[in-house]
C-alpha cells in the first residue's frame, strides 16, 4: 500500500489529461502551486520543473501542513450569520435546527457560487414538536452576503509575509481534531510560500471550494501581488471533484512505467533528540542535540544506517524519545548533528514514550550503546531501529505524514 497526498494526486490527474502536451505548458524554472481546498481541509504543494539530459523533470519540493480548514468552516460561518439575524428578529434556533441550517447553507452556497448564480436562495428549517411543517423557519441567503462573508473571512487580501494567527490555548480542551485557529486561507498560503521561498509561476486548483470563480480570482490576485504584479498561470483541464481519484489511478500506472513520475520523498527533514553529556547545573536540564534520521527528500521505502557515533539507549524504564522536524533545513545529510537551532528552523513534534525491554542481566535504566538504522516505509512511517553491539534491536515507529502542532 502506498499513501499519496491529495495535491500530488491532483497533479498526476492533470498530467494524465494533458498527455505529452504538459511539456509545452511548463518550462524549466516553473514552480507549480497545487492549491487544494476541499470540504474539510486545505493542502498546498509546490512542484518544480527542472531539466536533466535535455528532458523536463518534475520534483515535489514542498508539502504544506494538512490544515483542517475548508468548505465546512464556510458553511458554519454562513449559518451562524443567519442564526444571528434570526435571533435579532426573536427566533432562536436549537442545536438540531442550527445543524439543519448549516446543511441548508451548504447547498445555497454552492448555488450562489455557480456560473449562473441567482441573486438569492430561500432557506427553510423545519420546526420542532407538533408544528414540524407549520413551524418552519424561513430566511434567505443573498449572493452579496455570501461573497463578502467568504471572501473577507476566508480569503482576505494580505501581505506576502503574513502568518496565520495562533490562538492562546486553554489549559483543558475537548479531545478532538486539531482544527486551524485562523480561518484565513490566504495567510496560511503566505506562510507556506514564505517558509519555502519559492514563488509559484503556475497554479493548479483542486477541491470543491475552488470551483468558485470569485475565489480563484481572489487567490490569483493575492499571489500576483506577492510576486510584484506578475500573475501565475492557471493550469486547467481536470475535474475538481474527481481529480484525486483519477490521479491516484494514474499514479498506479506511473509506478509501472506508464507515465511521468514526480520525484520527491520526505517532505520534511526529521531528527531524533539526543541528550548531551555534561556536568549537572542547578535548574538547567542538559541541552538536546538533534540528529538527522530522515533527510529532506528521502524516498519512501528506502533504508540506511545513520552515520553517527554510538548513542546510549535507556532500557528497562519509561523513557521519552523526542522527535523534531524541519521544512527549511533541506541540506542536512543523514546523521547531521544540529545544536542551538532557532525556533523557525526545527519544530518539536509529539514525543514517543516507551519502555524498551532490558536483558535479565541489565538493571532498570541501564544505558546500552547502540547505532541507529532508519527506514521510511511505503505507508509513510519512520522506523528507527536502535542496534546494540550484541545484535539486539529495538524499534521505534513515528508517523512522518501526520500533521504536528508547533511546540
Amino acid at each position: 500500500m502506498t499513501l499519496l497526498e491529495e495535491p500530488q494526486a491532483a497533479f498526476y490527474s492533470w498530467l494524465a489529461h494533458q498527455g505529452d502536451a504538459w511539456r509545452k505548458q511548463l518550462r524549466v524554472g516553473d514552480v507549480v502551486l497545487v492549491c487544494d481546498v476541499g470540504g474539510g481541509t486545505t493542502d498546498f504543494s509546490l512542484i518544480a520543473v527542472s531539466e536533466r539530459s535535455g528532458d523536463l523533470e518534475l520534483e515535489r519540493i514542498a508539502v504544506g501542513d494538512h490544515i483542517l480548514l475548508g468548505g465546512d468552516n464556510m458553511d458554519l460561518a454562513l449559518s451562524y450569520a443567519l442564526a444571528g439575524q434570526l435571533a435579532q428578529k426573536g427566533t432562536k434556533l436549537d442545536a438540531w435546527q442550527q445543524r439543519a441550517l448549516t446543511l441548508a447553507c451548504r447547498g445555497a452556497k454552492e448555488q450562489l457560487f455557480a456560473a449562473t448564480a441567482p441573486e438569492r436562495v430561500p432557506i427553510a428549517v423545519l420546526g420542532r414538536g407538533s408544528k414540524v411543517i407549520g413551524g418552519s423557519i424561513k430566511t434567505e441567503l443573498r449572493r452579496e452576503d455570501v461573497e463578502a462573508s467568504i471572501l473577507d473571512g476566508f480569503f482576505p487580501a494580505c501581505a506576502a509575509d503574513a502568518k496565520p494567527a495562533r490562538a492562546r490555548r486553554v489549559g483543558l480542551q475537548e479531545m478532538g481534531l486539531a482544527y486551524a485557529h485562523d480561518a484565513a486561507i490566504t495567510r496560511h498560503l503566505a506562510e507556506f510560500i514564505g517558509r519555502h521561498g519559492r514563488m509559484p509561476t503556475a497554479i493548479l486548483w483542486n477541491g470543491g471550494v475552488m470551483k468558485g470563480d470569485l475565489l480563484r480570482r481572489r487567490l490569483m490576485d493575492t499571489v500576483a501581488g506577492w510576486a510584484g504584479g506578475s500573475a501565475p498561470r492557471a493550469l486547467t483541464g481536470t475535474d475538481l471533484d474527481l481529480a484525486v481519484a483519477h490521479g491516484a489511478a494514474s499514479y498506479g500506472l506511473t509506478r509501472r512505467g506508464r507515465g511521468v513520475r514526480i520525484r520527491g520523498g520526505a517532505a520534511r527533514a526529521y531528527y531524533i533528540g539526543v541528550e548531551s553529556a555534561m556536568p549537572a547545573v542547578p535548574g538547567m536540564p542538559p541541552p538536546i542535540k538533534a540528529v538527522c534520521v530522515v533527510p529532506f527528500g528521502m524516498e519512501e521505502g528506502s533504508a540506511a544506517d545513520v552515520p553517527a557515533s554510538e548513542m546510549g539507549l535507556v532500557v528497562g524504564e519509561p523513557a521519552e524519545f523526542r522527535f523534531l522536524g524541519s521544512s527549511t533545513r533541506k541540506q542536512d545529510p543523514l546523521g547531521a548533528v544540529v545544536e542551538g537551532w532557532d525556533v523557525e528552523e526545527l519544530d518539536e513534534l509529539a514525543p514517543v514514550e516507551a519502555v524498551l525491554p532490558a536483558s535479565a542481566s541489565e538493571a532498570e535504566g541501564a544505558v546500552v550503546p547502540v547505532k541507529l538504522h532508519t527506514h521510511v516505509t511505503a505507508v509513510g512511517t519512520l522506523e528507527l531501529s536502535c542496534v546494540a553491539r550484541d545484535g539486539r534491536k529495538w524499534k521505534l515507529e513515528f508517523d512522518v505524514r501526520e500533521p504536528q502542532d508547533r511546540t
